[in-house]
């Protein structure tokens, strides 16, 4: 029997309409923590974007990854509008997900 997949297009902000990321990944909770936690060296360490604001869920990798570079091409003004859609406080979606982690 095959594995079913789980694909991710995320969108993290460094506060209410601040600075975006929009990324993808197979596993939502490992990439945030790393965010979270700046593991990894980059834009979003550089930025301090570590809020989950925004994701979708896909099977198929080809999809997410369309759908990751459909969104990185909009205008800022249209991620703002698919965020405020779902999630019009600006929640940190992933607020739950860990122990409190500081912000350095």
């Amino acid at each position: 029997m095959k594995t079913k997949h789980q694909y991710y297009v995320y969108i993290l902000s460094s506060k209410i309409r601040g600075t975006l990321y929009v990324g993808m990944t197979n596993d939502l909770q490992r990439r945030i923590n790393e965010h979270k936690t700046r593991i990894k060296k980059g834009f979003t360490e550089k930025y301090g974007v570590h809020k989950l604001v925004y994701f979708e869920t896909f099977q198929f990798v080809k999809d997410a990854i369309t759908r990751e570079k459909n969104i990185k091409k909009w205008k800022r003004d249209w991620k703002i509008e698919l965020i405020e859609k779902e999630n019009k406080k600006w929640l940190d979606l992933s607020k739950d997900w860990y122990d409190p982690i500081p912000v350095i």
